[in-house]
């Protein structure tokens, strides 16, 4: 890429914008439209992060950081140059993409009772929570044309992972969840793999808008459970996709000042309870208070309340959990 197109680039992806896509809140302003706030590559207590959005630049002044959006993609995201730049591309591009897809996944659910069925299987009834989360269906074979018509090339589809490199729809049969710069596609059937994400990070916590201005937090694994405890009246609720928080979701909850409830799934196996475990101790050793929620053996948050657990009772477990 030469320097014109990068340029261009930086000229399409304003710092102060991702900045804020990334979850950065500005703390008070300073002469010249210029802001200053906590700072997102290191653990800051003090506002020291400095944000020119007129020059398109930033400077820490507690870890010595700074230059302009790339810069920031590359400490952010810990990549090369390289990577930054097909990240930032590829932010550009796919972000009205994703929208575009998951409101024509939206239409098809309610047009399709085998997944209808399906969410009610798994406790969701809720037409508040599915319009909460945006819930959608992909049937299959009919996301491609319609997202062509709408002007889409198909090596755009398949760059971004909607589309297979044969031309058929990549989500079939399955639930649809629209994460930030991702989706999140549960399979319907038995014959085909349970979980699909777009090539990509799997970005921030899920919900995490919210969850942030709680002083207590229930961190979940999946979806599902994230679904059914909000159904339940719970809105300190926040979602890592897996057991295996990424650089982000950790920073995200060791910034300010909270306790964690860990409710990841009681697996036979014990995955579950031992990933709670190293990520209780890793929050303790950033000074984050954790407690371990104990669900029942084999059970997730989502089984429990379909196996006919309530509020009450999922209270109650908080109480009990331990340090």
């Amino acid at each position: 890429m030469n320097r014109e197109a990068l340029d261009e680039l930086k000229h399409q992806i304003p710092l102060m914008g991702y900045l804020q896509a990334n979850d950065w809140q500005p703390a008070r302003p300073l002469s010249r439209g210029r802001w200053m706030g906590l700072c997102p590559l290191h653990e800051d207590h003090q506002p020291s992060f400095l944000v020119d959005p007129n020059k398109d630049l930033f400077y820490c002044y507690g870890c010595g950081r700074g230059g302009d959006v790339i810069r920031f993609a590359e400490l952010y995201h810990q990549v090369r140059f390289p990577q930054a730049l097909a990240m930032l591309c590829q932010w550009r591009g796919v972000a009205p993409l994703l929208q575009e897809t998951a409101r024509f996944y939206g239409i098809q659910l309610h047009r399709h009772s085998e997944a209808v069925a399906y969410l009610h299987q798994r406790g969701i009834r809720s037409p508040e929570l599915i319009e909460h989360m945006r819930i959608g269906y992909a049937p299959g074979g009919c996301l491609r044309g319609w997202l062509m018509q709408l002007g889409y090339t198909l090596p755009a589809l398949c760059q971004a992972g909607l589309v297979t490199a044969v031309g058929y729809d990549s989500y079939s049969h399955r639930i649809v969840f629209p994460l930030e710069g991702n989706l999140y596609g549960r399979s319907i059937s038995l014959s085909a793999p349970p979980h699909r994400f777009l090539p990509g990070s799997k970005g921030g916590l899920y919900g995490w808008e919210q969850a942030r201005l709680c002083p207590e937090v229930i961190l979940v694994e999946g979806l599902f459970d994230y679904a059914v405890l909000w159904q339940a009246g719970f809105r300190n609720i926040t979602c890592s996709l897996g057991t295996r928080l990424n650089a982000r979701q950790l920073r995200q909850l060791c910034e300010g000042t909270r306790t964690v409830y860990l409710a990841f799934d009681a697996d036979f196996n014990s995955s579950g309870q031992q990933a709670a475990q190293c990520l209780s101790q890793s929050l303790r050793e950033r000074g984050i208070p954790a407690r371990l929620v104990s669900l029942p053996d084999g059970h997730d948050p989502s089984s429990f309340f379909v196996g006919g657990g309530n509020a009450h009772e999922f209270h109650r477990l908080l109480e009990e959990a331990s340090l």
